[in-house]
């Protein structure tokens, strides 16, 4: 149909393509998925002694009504003497507004005591600080900054698109309030006012950023003596590793389309293999603007992994349109259709099974879910516009650019290379137990190196920034700091600013640190504890998580101050570290004790860094921790440089398990626990994949014995991918499994290519063994073109080059190693197992 209508399947392509430039100018760029963590909090107040009291006349019927809400994920509160916080989750992608109505109707209908006040927050995650300023001027009081703040910064700034709130943090008391604990913001040393930016949950971080820097280069005209400057922001990592993944991809390109010339010697069969990557690349933008997705790290990874699947398609038609030139004794236009019908089952099968992979990857549940739906409906849709343009578009050029290649020098070489593996394929015909045994072998050690393997959840990324938190410990007498006075004898926010100053001195005399922003007291009201975020220079020489580790070490030991440094999170979700695991019982006492003790032990361990516990009797107040309504205390902590989450979670159950009482049972929280989800989903996809496979490959090919030939080539993946990951020290986590994942659809190409040709020289009339020896050599060419290509295609990646590449690598590193394990396995094991099962494909054709 292409062929006989050339003009309209071009002008149809170029329609296409104007349409994708439009589409991918209209992306937004971002660093992950837009995911929604809908939580609602409710405050619970009421007169009332002890924690034990709030706890059973308030929180266990709250608890209780809360249970049965549709889309709840966990329940955690947190138990004052007096006062409650209840903290519920609901499933990612439940309606944070329907959530909030849910919540507030299920807690209006109890009886509680009187007196009793309730408030129902519903907090969107989404809507976080996006940049932060610090404000001074070196002619005016705080004071005065204050007016001129409130007066016209921050009205400007709320009229800004995308912004939901712009909040003044730093500003004087005009006078002693009980209970008032304002903050105190620092810059680089200096007292200033800060402002902080807001976006809206649905807008986008660079577009936000990009318009409220315009509005603060026209309020310093407009406002002159007062400054500006940038204290914190998300935008500039996310634009340079945006960049970088972009500056991958065309390189990917790049080395992808080279690869081609030095196989078929044709300019022109070059020039029509790679025009399919632009092609199908700028009908996904299309895809990827109608399903309202961003150029987020996921999404153009997926753009960059689907390049070699995308060449590939193009390859192997316009390398068997180039054969039968080879060949001799057809006009291009014939070759072209006989090649082209030749080859249609084989590309539809392949591209088809790429689907069946992906799509359940689309389809998953929960954070995983939404963390890479962006990736499996590109991929599916990047895959499925390949197999229209390598059906259309590609075999039409080569009628009119393809001519058959005279023969050159490296052709001696290649048809010599061919008749080394036609002897070690026909070798192995005739041994199958040896190939199978060392198949095996190999697939058993891969498996074997699993263990061996650092799990962790997503790489800690070389920022530039991070966080160090500090806290002072308060006195008996005034243990609740949300009960302070201000001018009583201990004065937290004073003691607090002071420690402050002593930390910032030493950070910023630090030779990697670039700047410094403080803030002394929480918005939850708490004086005694402060936040500083470091900014290092764009120059060092070492990785942020190194630096964290030797600051780690050399902070000064303040009395009554604990400290925290942390990584800044991909979502702010409070005061969490990266490794929690929570004791749960019934006993409180006994939960103390053996938190108590697991976190003491858990500071003598290597790996384990700013261990502290919420065990209940903490600096004099009685709090009671509830998790999924029972009673709990948390152990966390952060990780140094080079210890994996996996290993410490392992760590810390084995020391569990040493001190733990009868009755308090040990349960993972924060990160820990997402380890567990991610692996468990993903577990459950593979399968599903794996079904959805051998469903699609069933039908095309009319009988379950060649499907079963092709899926043995998935095991023969993992062997590689294992391997790369242990090789480079990559941990085996959320990025590396979705390259697992991306090999599975991959690798069945090469099987595919070898089991569907071998059919048709039977069908002709050639023997097995015949038509193996025959379809191996033919079939080498173009696997180990687009081979070669997609492992080309991956080294930007893999190499981690530019920011933020430690997301990108672990996918790219899996995949090389799993494709050069499959096809040299492939190339002899496939045909052996074929030869093998022909016996049961006999019997089934035969019906006997």
């Amino acid at each position: 149909m292409a062929i006989a209508f050339p003009r309209l399947t071009v002008a149809f392509w170029i329609a296409v393509s104007v349409a994708g430039v439009f589409a991918f100018r209209s992306l937004k760029y971002s660093l992950l998925p837009d995911i929604t963590f809908p939580v609602v909090i409710v405050n619970a107040g009421a007169p009332l002694q002890t924690a034990e009291e709030m706890e059973e006349r308030i929180v266990r019927p709250i608890e209780s009504r809360l249970k049965s809400l549709e889309g709840l994920d966990e329940i955690r509160a947190s138990i004052y003497p007096g006062q409650t916080a209840i903290t519920v989750s609901f499933r990612v992608g439940t309606r944070l507004d329907f959530a909030a109505l849910a919540v507030e109707r299920a807690v209006k209908e109890l009886a509680l005591p009187e007196m009793s006040a309730l408030k129902v927050i519903p907090l969107n995650l989404n809507q976080t600080s996006v940049v932060t300023f610090a404000i001074d001027g070196k002619e005016k009081s705080l004071a005065e900054l204050t007016v001129l703040s409130r007066e016209r910064i921050v009205p400007a700034m709320e009229k800004v698109p995308g912004v939901l709130e712009a909040q003044l943090l730093g500003e004087p008391p005009v006078k002693p309030v009980a209970g008032h604990a304002p903050s105190v913001v620092r810059f680089n040393g200096t007292q200033v006012l800060a402002l902080e930016i807001v976006k809206r949950s649905d807008a986008n971080t660079l577009e936000v950023v990009r318009a409220v820097r315009a509005e603060v280069e026209r309020l310093q005209v407009a406002i002159p003596g007062v400054r500006l400057t940038v204290a914190r922001t998300q935008a500039d990592f996310i634009r340079e590793a945006s960049h970088s993944t972009v500056e991958a991809l065309l390189i990917a390109v790049a080395l992808s389309v080279l690869v081609i010339f030095p196989f078929l010697w044709s300019w022109p069969a070059t020039l029509i293999s790679a025009l399919a990557i632009p092609t199908s690349l700028l009908g996904t933008a299309i895809v990827m603007a109608l399903c309202g997705f961003e150029l987020d790290t996921i999404s153009l990874l997926a753009l960059a992994l689907v390049i070699g699947i995308i060449i590939d398609d193009a390859i192997v038609d316009v390398e068997n349109i180039a054969r039968h030139l080879e060949e001799g004794g057809e006009s291009p236009r014939h070759a072209a259709l006989s090649a082209t019908m030749e080859i249609g089952l084989t590309v539809a099968a392949a591209t088809f099974t790429i689907v069946a992979v992906f799509l359940p990857v689309a389809l998953m549940h929960g954070t995983v879910g939404q963390f890479f739906k962006p990736f499996g409906v590109t991929v599916s849709a990047a895959v499925l516009i390949s197999l229209l343009v390598a059906r259309t578009l590609s075999p039409l050029l080569a009628v009119y650019w393809l001519k058959p290649v005279p023969a050159h020098g490296a052709g001696a070489v290649w048809r010599a290379f061919v008749r080394w593996y036609r002897g070690g394929l026909e070798w192995s015909l005739h041994h199958p137990r040896i190939v199978l045994g060392l198949a095996a072998v190999s697939f058993a050690g891969g498996v074997a190196l699993v263990p061996l393997i650092p799990k962790g959840l997503i790489p800690r990324l070389d920022r530039g920034e991070f966080k160090i938190n500090f806290a002072v410990a308060l006195p008996a007498t005034q243990a609740d700091p949300r009960t302070a006075t201000a001018g009583a004898a201990f004065d937290p926010m004073a003691t607090a600013l002071e420690a402050a100053k002593k930390l910032e001195d030493f950070v910023r005399a630090y030779p990697q640190v670039e700047a410094v922003f403080t803030i002394v007291g929480t918005r939850q009201g708490e004086p005694n504890k402060g936040a500083m975020h470091v900014r290092l220079h764009a120059g060092r020489t070492l990785h942020t998580a190194a630096i964290e580790d030797q600051l780690r070490r050399s902070l000064p030991k303040l009395d009554g101050v604990t400290t925290s440094v942390e990584d800044i999170p991909f979502v702010d979700a409070g005061e969490q570290k990266t490794f929690e695991v929570a004791l749960v019982g019934p006993d409180l006492a006994a939960l103390e004790h053996a938190a108590t003790e697991l976190a003491d032990r858990l500071k003598k361990l290597p790996g384990f860094a700013d261990v502290s516990t919420t065990a209940g009797n903490t600096q004099g107040t009685r709090r009671i921790e509830h998790r999924s309504s029972q009673r709990s205390a948390s152990v966390q902590a952060n990780l140094s440089d080079g210890y994996s989450l996996g290993d410490a979670t392992q760590q810390a159950a084995v020391t569990a398990r040493e001190i733990l009482p009868a009755g308090v049972t040990l349960q993972l929280g924060g990160d820990s626990s997402r380890v567990v989800e991610v692996f468990t989903s993903f577990g459950i996809t593979l399968g599903l994949s794996v079904v959805c496979i051998l469903l699609v490959l069933v039908l095309l090919f009319h009988n379950w014995v060649d499907p079963l030939v092709i899926l043995f080539s998935l095991p023969l993946a993992v062997v590689g991918a294992v391997v790369a990951l242990m090789v480079v020290r990559s941990e085996f986590g959320m990025i590396s499994l979705i390259g697992v994942v991306f090999l599975f659809g991959l690798v069945n190409k090469n099987a595919i290519l070898l089991v569907d040709y071998i059919n048709q020289l039977r069908a002709s009339g050639l023997g097995l063994a015949e038509a193996i020896l025959r379809a191996g050599p033919v079939r080498l060419r173009p696997i180990l073109m687009t081979t070669l290509a997609t492992i080309l295609g991956m080294m930007p990646i893999a190499l981690g080059l530019g920011v933020g590449s430690e997301l990108r690598a672990p996918m790219a590193v899996s995949i090389i190693g799993g494709l050069v394990t499959s096809t040299l396995l492939s190339l002899i094991v496939v045909p052996v197992v074929y030869t093998l099962l022909d016996g049961w494909r006999r019997k089934i054709r035969t019906g006997v």
